[in-house]
């Protein structure tokens, strides 16, 4: 069960947390969660290209060991970067100090004052150490979930699902990992082209 559209009352429970970006100049933030990896955001990297889309990807820290060329070709191309935890570790289900360990065992590899919580899963007390180890990080929410890790989900519903949500500020998630890919592959080049002919502007976090 995950919703599409992040709830108004959601956001109110979390205010600390970053879960758009309001404007009146047609911004919105694509961000891709649990990679780098190879052919994946490789892919992701040669088509948001194409549109010329920056985008910022929450990476997992033990995949950017294992494959630190894709890493490295991410901030090459100017995306942005941002923690999602070394191991993916899900907060609700993990003690506190292991997780903030985790998160600062990625940040020795991602240097960025980003994270998202894998599953969008963080306790307030992990929140609260995060914060006080790390006082300018933002902790990344989004607007709009695509679903493109639902295997269940055909790549048309995926791809209504954040052609209907995105409005100006959307903070969108995509997955670029394998259990995602069949989707992915068929939303991201189609959705990218209808933005654009919308005039959203895409940016970095």
């Amino acid at each position: 069960m995950y919703l599409v559209k992040t709830p108004f009352w959601l956001r109110c429970i979390y205010p600390s947390l970053v879960w758009r970006k309001l404007n009146d100049s047609n911004k919105i933030y694509i961000t891709f969660d649990d990679g780098p990896i190879p052919i994946v955001t490789d892919f992701v990297i040669n088509t948001l290209k194409m549109y010329e889309a920056s985008a910022t990807f929450f990476c997992i820290g033990d995949n950017i060991r294992k494959h630190p060329d894709v890493f490295k070709r991410l901030k090459d191309e100017g995306h942005r970067v941002g923690n999602h935890t070394f191991n993916h570790l899900r907060g609700w289900a993990t003690d506190d100090r292991e997780y903030l360990q985790n998160v600062a065992k990625c940040q020795d590899l991602v240097r960025s004052n980003l994270l998202r919580p894998p599953y969008g899963r963080i306790k307030k007390s992990q929140i609260s150490l995060i914060k006080d180890a790390y006082p300018d990080m933002n902790i990344i929410m989004w607007d709009v979930l695509s679903g493109d890790f639902d295997q269940k989900l055909s790549p048309e519903k995926c791809l209504q699902n954040v052609i209907k949500h995105t409005r100006p500020g959307a903070i969108i998630v995509f997955h670029d990992s394998l259990k995602a890919f069949e989707r992915l592959e068929y939303v991201l080049p189609r959705a990218l082209k209808f933005w654009k002919s919308k005039g959203y502007i895409f940016e970095k976090l």
